[in-house]
């Protein structure tokens, strides 16, 4: 891989972090001991640009890896993953739903800057990521990176909108936001596993194909950095294993029928049990590409990051937290995020840093040497001064909007308005769960972070009515 230059790997590392702010009551423990972050000295810092494989959960709740507190999970790959770099305890999703995180995954921008940003989350083709904006994809590519997406989109459907449109050289998944895991029949009725823009049989567990398909993208002999998006649909709905064929071609023929979105939720079915099955057998899938990057060789110059798109649904664990997704409360959008880099970052480490999606697009943006479009802002801020040297950067805020909800957090503290339209004030540090109401004793305070949040609101596109 090429050097990076003085002049790009300068301003990368010397680009701004977000305040750390430790104390949080929601702090599972990982691994024997591990310890704050801390950065290295500068004389072991990386010199080439890294690949990125960046693994996106789908609806896997705060608590939900045994290294996160999950008391009846079992996850080793993943607890390794975070012995091995990482773990972070304040880190969010963009948005509490599925379409808009990865929006601002893709974009480093709120998801309402976007007219599909706007579908909470996207389920139709009219609505998607419009070509012409600038991604992590298309941007890193122009930096000279091979760029593939394998699994999940969810950010619009062919013939206008489709990774491939979008930067990404590669693509091998599924369109939408949830499919029938064996005969691939999605939220729009039809088949929806595609390479390219070509539908692709293959009637096995999802999960295993795009398992395989991650294996043989890593061990490919790359002649340049690479960008690898693999986004999971585990564990979301239907509530599906390997060993649950029968069911799954129930709901197949469900689908067929007209039922679609009513099977694909599949209330009548899932428990803790069969979602414990699932995220273990994620833990699984993710483990067989890590030691397939091991066996490469690229392991050490590869930047791995795990996170999922939003809190969890029924069947996930989430305690301390309240709520889950779609919801702005913590159990909606703070979800286990981890990252790994052995020739950057030291082991069994810790970080209660605040951030979100659109600042991994910032992150990775300027670890690979590429420049954000100026005619796009982001709003994502690049962690790579805080993890290269340690640095920080004065207190920003955390924004979020849903319909019926808002929130924004500051440091310790969170504006929260419910779909009541009702106003809240919290201390995350020492109220995590959003228990005690601190509206009516910090009047000026609550006014202030709901200034902050309408202020942010405004440059933003309004909701269709």
């Amino acid at each position: 891989m090429p050097e990076i230059s003085r002049r790009v790997f300068g301003g990368l590392v010397g680009g701004g972090a977000v305040m750390a702010v430790a104390g949080t009551s929601a702090t599972a423990s990982a691994t024997p001991g591990e310890r704050p972050f801390r950065s290295r000295p500068a004389a072991l810092r990386p010199r080439t640009r890294p690949n990125v494989l960046f693994i996106l959960a789908d609806d896997l709740g705060w608590a939900d890896l045994s290294s996160y507190g999950a008391p009846h999970i079992r996850t080793p790959n993943l607890d390794r993953l975070a012995a091995q770099g990482i773990r972070f305890t304040n880190a969010y999703s963009g948005s509490a739903t599925c379409s808009p995180t990865r929006f601002s995954l893709y974009t480093g921008r709120y998801p309402g800057r976007t007219a599909g940003g706007l579908a909470e989350p996207i389920g139709s083709r009219t609505q998607g990521l419009d070509p012409s904006h600038p991604t992590l994809a298309s941007l890193l590519k122009k930096a000279g990176y091979a760029t593939a997406l394998i699994g999940k989109w969810h950010c619009g459907w062919l013939p206008d909108y489709s990774p491939t449109k979008s930067g990404w050289d590669e693509f091998f998944g599924n369109f939408g936001g949830a499919l029938e895991y064996f005969s691939k029949l999605g939220q729009l009725g039809d088949y929806d596993l595609y390479e390219g823009d070509a539908t692709y049989k293959d009637l096995r567990y999802y999960t295993t194909v795009l398992t395989e398909r991650a294996v043989e993208y890593v061990t490919r002999d790359h002649d340049r950095p690479w960008l690898l998006n693999l986004n999971f649909t585990t564990p979301h709905w239907p509530w599906l294993t390997e060993d649950d064929q029968e069911t799954a071609a129930e709901i197949a023929a469900e689908i067929r029928s007209g039922n679609v979105l009513g099977a694909l939720l599949h209330n009548d079915g899932g428990s803790v049990e069969k979602y414990k099955e699932m995220v273990e057998n994620l833990d699984a899938s993710v483990g067989k590409v890590l030691a397939a990057l091991r066996r490469s060789g690229q392991e050490e110059n590869t930047v791995v990051v795990f996170a999922s798109d939003n809190g969890g649904e029924r069947f996930s664990y989430q305690w301390p937290l309240s709520g889950g997704k779609s919801r702005l409360l913590e159990g909606g959008i703070r979800v286990p995020t981890i990252l790994r880099w052995p020739a950057g970052i030291d082991a069994r480490q810790v970080s209660h840093l605040p951030l979100y999606s659109p600042d991994w697009t910032a992150t990775l943006l300027d670890l690979g040497g590429a420049r954000p479009d100026p005619a796009y802002p982001l709003d994502g801020h690049s962690l790579a001064g805080y993890l290269l040297r340690g640095e920080q950067v004065p207190e920003r805020d955390l924004f979020w909007r849903v319909r019926g909800n808002r929130a924004l957090r500051r440091g310790d503290w969170k504006y929260y308005r419910d779909a009541n339209g009702r106003d809240h004030l919290y201390n995350l540090a020492t109220d995590a769960r959003e228990q005690a109401d601190l509206a009516a004793d910090r009047p000026a305070l609550l006014a202030q972070l709901k200034a902050a949040w309408e202020k942010i609101d405004t440059g933003l596109l309004p909701y269709p009515a």
